[in-house]
């Protein structure tokens, strides 16, 4: 089969997996700083969990042996990008890009969570 001749699929939604080293502390992370709630778990001990805040969804998978990769993981889109900016600044994270207005029509910058993964943040200019 080729491009033309495929049938029309729909797409649902698509969640970014984040490994980390120490489920906990990834969790305390995510709920207690960023305001996610965990709406799902597995493993005992925990080794799987998805957690939401608003029309965002992560899934954490607990990777021992976790060497962050050198590259953004994810792409996230905020709704007021200075105050998450000052979010990650005050929790003393690290910001690998710094925030500035793109010129592909977003105010942005990346971050790594506690566990190196790097998280690129939007909002639209």
């Amino acid at each position: 089969m080729n491009e033309t001749t495929l049938p029309p699929i729909g797409f649902g939604r698509v969640a970014a997996m984040f490994p980390v080293r120490d489920m906990e502390r990834a969790h305390a992370f995510y709920a207690g700083v960023l305001g996610f709630t965990k709406t799902f778990e597995n493993g005992q001990p925990v080794g799987f969990m998805i957690l939401k805040k608003d029309a965002a969804e992560i899934h954490l998978t607990l990777q021992k042996d976790h060497k962050a990769a050198a590259f953004n993981i994810a792409h996230m889109m905020v709704a007021d990008i200075e105050a998450f900016h000052a979010l990650c600044r005050r929790h003393g994270l690290r910001i690998v890009k710094g925030l500035r207005d793109r010129d592909y029509g977003l105010r942005a910058f990346v971050f790594e969570d506690p566990d190196g993964n790097r998280i690129d943040v939007g909002q639209p200019i």
